[in-house]
C-alpha cells in the first residue's frame, strides 16, 4: 500500500510540472511562415474595402493569394522581408522579434501569379513582371517598446478595375486579345497609396471558340491620384499572335477603388470592327465588394 502511494505521488507530481510547463510555453507557431520564435510583435493583417455603407475588414483569405511585410528602421534601412501564400500555415499573422524603437511597416497583398511584390523602400513596391491584380497596401508607424506588441493591420485597396464586357459575336478566328494600356502605373508609393511610375502595360486574354465565358476581362492600374484616365488600346489577335482588329479607347476615366466598367459590341455582324471610343454616358453605382462601378456603354 506505501509503495502504491508512493507511486501515485510521483504520477500527480509529474502530470503539475507538465500542466505548468506547458501553461508557460510560447505561442510560437512553428510551421507557420513569417513567424519567428523570440517574436515580441505580431500583426494580423485584413482587408479593408472603402464600401459606401459597410465599412468592414475581411480576412485576407477571401481576398488575396500572396501576402509581403517589410520593416524598416527609421534611417530606411529594411530590416525584414516576409512573404506568405493563402496556403501557408498562419497566412495573414506575422510574428517578429524587434528591439525597442520606431519602425515603418508596409505590407502589400494582391493576387499575382507572376511572383511576390518587392517592397524596396516605404515609397516604391513593384510586382513581377509588372502584372498588377486586386491589390491592398498597409504603411504605417510601428513602436516597440518593453512590453510585447500585437495589432490588427487593415490595407486598403490602391487600384482600379476596368471591367470589359463584350457583347455580340466574336469571330472564330479570333484566338485572343492583346490590351495595352498607358496612363497607369504598375509601380506602387505605399506612403501615398498611388502609382508612381507611367507605366505601360500589357495583358492577353485567350479566347476558344464560341467561348461565352470569358467575354469580360478584368485590367488593374495604380492611379496616379484619386482621379485619373487611361488611354487603352485592344487588338483582337489570331493564333499566330496577328493583329485582325483593333480598337482605341480615350480618356477612360479611372478611380482608385472603384470600377470602369465598358458593355457593347466590337465587331461587326459581319466580323469586321475597329476604331475609336472617345465618348460615352458615365455612371456612378454603389458595388458590393467595390466603392462604386463607372459604367460606360457603346
Amino acid at each position: 500500500i506505501i509503495d502504491s502511494l508512493k507511486t501515485m505521488k510521483k504520477v500527480i507530481f509529474c502530470s503539475f510540472i507538465a500542466i505548468m510547463m506547458a501553461a508557460c510555453e510560447s505561442p510560437y507557431i512553428p510551421e507557420a511562415d513569417g513567424y519567428e520564435k523570440d517574436a515580441n510583435v505580431t500583426l494580423h493583417l485584413s482587408c479593408y474595402q472603402q464600401e459606401e455603407f459597410t465599412r468592414a475588414a475581411k480576412p485576407l483569405t477571401d481576398q488575396c493569394a500572396r501576402l509581403s511585410v517589410a520593416i524598416f528602421k527609421q534611417d530606411g534601412a529594411k530590416i525584414k522581408n516576409i512573404n506568405q501564400m493563402h496556403d501557408d500555415d498562419g497566412f495573414g499573422t506575422i510574428g517578429v522579434s524587434l528591439q525597442e524603437g520606431i519602425y515603418k511597416v508596409v505590407a502589400i497583398a494582391h493576387s499575382s501569379t507572376e511572383g511576390n511584390a518587392t517592397i524596396t523602400s516605404t515609397e516604391k513596391v513593384t510586382f513581377a513582371n509588372n502584372k498588377m491584380t486586386d491589390t491592398f497596401c498597409y504603411c504605417g508607424t510601428l513602436e516597440v517598446g518593453e512590453e510585447p506588441v500585437e495589432e490588427e493591420v487593415q490595407m486598403l485597396r490602391v487600384v482600379a478595375m476596368v471591367r470589359l464586357t463584350v457583347e455580340g459575336n466574336i469571330p472564330d478566328n479570333v484566338a485572343r486579345f492583346k490590351f495595352y494600356y498607358t496612363g497607369g502605373s504598375s509601380t506602387l508609393n505605399p506612403s501615398t497609396g498611388y502609382g508612381c511610375v507611367n507605366s505601360k502595360q500589357t495583358e492577353y486574354r485567350s479566347l476558344a471558340v464560341g467561348d461565352t465565358i470569358s467575354r469580360t476581362f478584368e485590367l488593374y492600374t495604380a492611379p496616379h491620384e484619386q482621379n485619373d484616365v487611361l488611354k487603352i488600346v485592344i487588338t483582337a489577335q489570331g493564333n499566330d499572335n496577328s493583329a485582325l482588329n483593333e480598337w482605341t479607347m480615350e480618356n477612360v476615366p479611372i478611380t482608385r477603388n472603384k470600377i470602369t466598367a465598358w458593355q457593347g459590341k466590337l465587331f461587326n455582324d459581319d466580323g469586321s470592327g475597329g476604331g475609336t471610343f472617345t465618348d460615352g454616358g458615365f455612371t456612378v453605382l454603389l458595388d458590393t465588394e467595390w466603392d462604386g462601378t463607372i459604367n460606360y456603354t457603346w
